[in-house]
């Protein structure tokens, strides 16, 4: 039967689910228990569950992080949530020193199956310290696989899977999209493979390739939508995985189309964004007919809310940079 799900009740379900599968599952950070989170992901847990399993802690990151370690060193599968993307800094310490290297410095003897869940980028009117794009932070540091799902479907699998994945995940939840409403069947859905760390074509095309994720893949199909009424094609890529990333949906996609545009909400400048052009460029070089571009967030502290929209990457945007592909040597 099909159940109408917003993007935060599916993450909800698929703690639940997953809380109630595997008893080693537990879940804490600021204001998680009795409140349910500030945007209510975790709303009803400890009720369910109590509160050894899902439980508030102080305000201190680097204290919620050490003991996720600590627990996930000792049997235990902790999901954390960082209230908000700019509030995780005060771990990241904890992240890059432990995190990320534990398995490493151990060769594989002390596996850290935890997941790290951040509320991350804009679009809600956020102030400064509420809105930030720091995918970048973490997929740069080796050891991490780093993930942002785009649609209601993909928040419920690939938590669950993101929970059981033997190695440390980062957890990125568009904040804008928890709000959003898809009609899906969740039995279906609890059965699915959903194939974590790869890539999707969300929209097919045949003159360009849009590549995206997470808070940026509706407004890719968006624009998408636009241009076909212009009779131009475009291919939406939605990244889904950013570490490991799935060069072969991508570059397939690309030596299809011979035209590229890559979107993301954080600044430019050494970014995710940066290393898909990269990544795009080396491996199709001869197939483009055109330099590969970017629309992202431009290279500025996030700015207030009135002006965010002018930050943002949008529709008009993306078009834009579409138009600048040299269409008239096609």
């Amino acid at each position: 039967m099909s159940t109408t799900l917003t993007f935060a009740k599916a993450l909800n379900t698929a703690l639940a689910d997953e809380m109630e599968a595997d008893p080693t599952v537990v879940v804490f950070g600021e204001d998680v228990g009795t409140l349910g989170g500030v945007f209510r992901i975790t709303d009803g847990l400890t009720k369910r569950f109590g509160e050894e399993r899902c439980f508030d802690t102080p305000l201190a990151e680097s204290g919620i992080m050490g003991m996720a370690v600590g627990m996930a060193m000792n049997g235990l599968r902790p999901v954390v949530e960082m209230q908000f993307d700019a509030f995780a800094y005060p771990a990241f310490e904890q992240v890059v020193s432990h995190v990320a290297k534990m398995p490493n410095r151990t060769r594989g003897k002390v596996k850290l199956p935890l997941v790290i869940r951040i509320p991350y980028a804009g679009g809600i009117g956020g102030v400064e310290h509420h809105c930030d794009s720091s995918e970048s932070y973490y997929a740069h540091t080796p050891g991490l696989t780093v993930v942002s799902p785009a649609t209601v479907p993909d928040a419920y699998t690939m938590l669950r899977e993101a929970i059981r994945h033997p190695d440390p995940v980062v957890f990125l939840e568009p904040k804008k999209l928890y709000w959003s409403k898809e009609d899906l069947e969740l039995e279906a859905l609890r059965s699915s493979a959903n194939s974590f760390g790869r890539a999707v074509v969300a929209r097919e095309g045949t003159d360009a390739t849009l590549i995206t994720y997470g808070p940026s893949v509706s407004t890719a199909l968006n624009a998408a939508a636009a241009a076909a009424e212009e009779g131009r094609s475009l291919e939406v890529i939605d990244v889904r995985s950013i570490v490991p990333f799935d060069d072969a949906t991508v570059m397939a996609s690309v030596r299809k189309t011979g035209r590229a545009v890559v979107i993301a909400e954080a600044p430019g400048f050494a970014s995710v964004a940066s290393e898909i052009v990269a990544r795009v460029q080396e491996r199709c070089f001869h197939s483009l007919a055109a330099p590969v571009l970017r629309v992202t967030g431009f290279d500025i502290p996030y700015p207030a809310p009135k002006l965010e929209h002018f930050h943002l990457p949008s529709v008009d945007r993306i078009l834009d940079a579409v138009d600048e592909l040299q269409w008239e040597d096609a």
